[in-house]
Formats: structure tokens, C-alpha cells, sequence
């Protein structure tokens, strides 16, 4: 169901000038065994401009499913349950077989690290370019649930120098339960490793609508269209699908569903509005209410009344996991097949794709120069939000002098 990437490589600003100096791109070993790139030239009294990539993440191997799924079943921010100290391990214990046989039928782990690891390679090469009164930069990665950790991060950070840190989400669109999460966790994490505050951070907590972000999805979606017959094009049903909410972290008062509505606009809107769409919702875990309509539903849905051509868009991950490529593409795939669908397909997820990997160079630099620590979106806690977490956390960041 993949498509092929976009070819075109099209820069949505004027790169700096590097004053002919001659910069090296360098490969420097991180603690968790991974490669962190530094660009540009080295000063030994100043440690480089960290970039730190905030992700879910995902087990590498099999053997790593069942410590995720603790730590993820563990999360208030992601799935609030009740008991969910008790609960957590026991859901963690029952779901591992079943999760082990979904990742070995991908290849037997999740690729997000290695995608993750090319983005912020590509990214710190850019930016060093495009923001030589930053440089050098190196980019970080602080996975929620997997390896790497935050702490690893940040122990990274400390061995590397670093006094100065934006944490850049990689998801566009902002949730309590994904982004907040992750910030969260990051809070609490300094105050263990940084008590004496010796790194200043700002944040990227949203870009749900940025210019490259919305070309890079049209590209691909164009590209996947045209697999479909010339006089069928045109009919084919766009199904944005996101990862799913409780509908209780919904009301009250997340934005994420607006600001995910906000990206399928930006996109159509690009694309001239040239097909028919809906925006879905995929990942529904236990039997509590969760924003719907859910992808499958949909996808059987349209089969009843007659769409045989659905393209299936993942509109709020940037790389391929196990949503994409066992949930979308085998599990919804095999549903589709049964009924009766045959023209199913999938844009392929942004990955490496030049123009996303730009987006991202031009998003930090943006914040950068912006010289603001966070959103005034990320200083507003959810009207019914009880978390007090979520108030520290977003004071300690608001706070920052940089």
C-alpha cells in the first residue's frame, strides 16, 4: 500500500549564509548505542544547541514489548484508569503476546527509532545552515515508553555540554496525553538530574498547520492518487485517519481534535478540496467511550454505500509505526478485503521525506528567533484539568530566561 516519496525537494525559506566557512557533518556515539548528529563547528567551552525529539516511541525488538506497554498502561496522561497501579502491569501482561505477534508480523520491532535517528539527522544539517548563530546543533531523542528515555536524554545532554535545549514535539497536533506527557515527564525528570536548572529550555509543543508540514502531506497524498484510475481519481474517498482520545480526556477540554481538524483543512485546502473526505479515528484501546468514528467502522461504512477507492491518509504521526504499518496497513487492510473493498491504499507516512525534514529545520529556527520559551496555547491548562503536574510543568517552562 505504499506509495513513493515525494521527489521534490523545495525549501520554504532563504538559507543563511555560512560566511565560507567549511562546516563538518560528524557522527558523535549516543549513551543508548544510537548516532546523535553534530554539524558545524565545535567550541570546546560550549556544548551545542540541543534539539530534543519527544516521541511515544516503540519497542526495537520483541523482547521490549512488554517494559512498553508497562510504562505506556502506567501513564495517567496517556490512559487514565482506575486502580492503575495494579491495573497497568496486569492489562501489560495480558496484552504482550497478543502486541508481540502484531510487531513480528512488521519485523519484529518498531521502526520509529531508526526514522526518528534519520530525522534529526537530516534536520541538524539544515539548521546549521539556515541558523549559523545557533550552530553547532545536535538533536536528542526522548521517547515516552521506550529506549531512549528522557533521562537518557538528559544525561546525554549534561556529558555533551549543553546549556541551551529546545524540545521539539513530533507530534504535530498537541495533546495532554502525547505532548503533555511527555512533558510532563521531562519536568520531573530535570528536577532529579538538573536541580540546579544549568540548561535552559524552550519548547515546541505544536505546529499543527505549518506550511511544509501541510505540503509534505499533499505530495503524498497526490502521489497516491494517482494510482488510481484517471476516470476514478477524483471520486476516491480521503479518510484522514489520527490516533484516538478517551473521551473523557475530550471533554475536558484537550485540543487535540481541533488542532488535528485544523491539519486535514490546511491539506484540502491545498489540494483544491479535490476529493471527497473525513477525518477518523484509530487505536481504541478498552471499553470506555473514545472519539470516533473509528478508521475500520469507516472503512466498512463506505464499503456499504458503495466506495470501493478509499486512501488512507495518517494525518497526526510523522514516521511509521506499528499504527501505520500493522493497524492501517494489515489489520484495516484485511477488514477492507472482506468487505469487499479492492481499492484500498495508503499515503506513505512522512518519514525521510525531504520537504518534512526542511519543515522541521525551518520550525526550530522559527522558535529560535522567536525568543519566546513556550505558545501562549501551551501556558493554558484544560478548563476541567485536575493534573497539577500539568501546572508545574508548564510554569517551570514558561519561567525559562533564555
Amino acid at each position: 500500500m505504499l506509495v513513493q516519496k515525494a521527489s521534490l525537494f523545495r525549501r520554504f525559506s532563504t538559507s543563511s549564509d555560512l560566511s565560507g566557512k567549511f562546516r563538518k557533518t560528524f557522527l558523535a556515539p549516543t549513551l543508548n548505542g544510537g548516532l546523535a548528529t553534530i554539524s558545524g563547528q565545535t567550541d570546546d567551552k560550549k556544548g551545542p544547541t540541543a534539539v530534543v525529539l519527544m516521541n511515544l516511541g516503540g519497542p526495537p525488538t520483541l523482547d521490549g514489548v512488554h517494559d512498553f506497554l508497562l510504562r505506556l498502561f502506567s501513564d495517567r496522561d496517556l490512559i487514565p484508569l482506575p486502580f492503575q497501579k495494579y491495573l497497568a502491569p496486569w492489562i501489560a501482561k495480558r496484552r504482550t503476546p497478543r502486541i508481540q505477534e502484531q510487531y513480528a508480523k512488521i519485523g519484529g520491532g518498531s521502526p520509529i527509532f531508526s526514522w526518528t535517528q534519520k530525522q534529526g539527522t537530516e534536520m541538524i544539517k539544515i539548521l546549521n545552515k539556515i541558523s549559523p548563530e545557533t550552530a553547532p546543533h545536535k538533536s536528542y531523542i526522548a521517547f515516552r515508553y521506550a529506549s531512549p528515555l528522557t533521562d537518557a536524554a538528559i544525561l546525554e545532554m549534561q556529558k555533551d555540554g549543553v546549556q541551551r535545549a529546545i524540545a521539539f514535539t513530533q507530534y504535530p497536533q498537541y495533546s495532554c496525553s502525547t505532548t503533555g506527557s511527555s512533558l510532563n515527564e521531562l519536568w520531573r525528570k530535570l528536577q532529579e538530574l538538573d536541580p540546579q536548572g544549568l540548561i535552559i529550555w524552550s519548547v515546541i509543543d505544536r505546529w499543527p498547520t505549518h506550511p511544509g508540514l501541510i505540503e509534505a502531506f499533499a505530495r503524498h497524498i497526490e502521489a497516491s492518487l494517482q494510482q488510481y484510475p484517471e476516470q476514478e481519481r477524483d471520486k476516491t474517498v480521503i479518510l484522514f485517519s489520527a490516533h484516538s482520545l478517551p473521551m473523557v480526556v475530550v471533554n475536558r477540554g484537550d485540543p487535540y481534535t481541533a488542532e488535528v481538524a485544523a491539519t486535514v483543512y490546511r491539506v484540502m485546502e491545498r489540494l483544491k478540496f479535490s476529493n471527497p473526505y473525513r477525518l477518523v479515528w484509530q487505536s481504541q484501546v478498552g471499553p470506555q467511550p473514545w472519539m470516533g468514528p473509528q478508521t475500520n467502522d469507516a472503512i466498512i461504512g463506505l464499503a456499504k454505500k458503495g466506495h470501493n477507492n478509499i486512501l488512507l491518509v495518517p494525518i497526526a504521526f510523522t514516521s511509521d509505526h506499528i499504527e501505520t504499518l500493522f493497524e492501517l496497513d494489515l489489520e484495516y487492510g484485511h477488514e477492507a478485503q472482506k468487505a469487499g473493498v479492492t481499492g484500498l491504499k495508503r499515503a506513505e507516512s512522512l518519514n525521510d521525506d525531504p520537504i518534512f525534514i526542511e519543515a522541521m529545520a525551518q520550525i526550530v529556527k522559527e522558535h529560535l528567533k522567536s525568543g519566546r520559551p513556550i505558545s501562549k496555547q501551551l501556558s493554558l491548562r484544560c478548563p476541567q484539568c485536575t493534573n497539577e503536574t500539568c501546572q508545574r510543568a508548564k510554569d517551570f517552562f514558561s519561567r525559562q530566561q533564555i
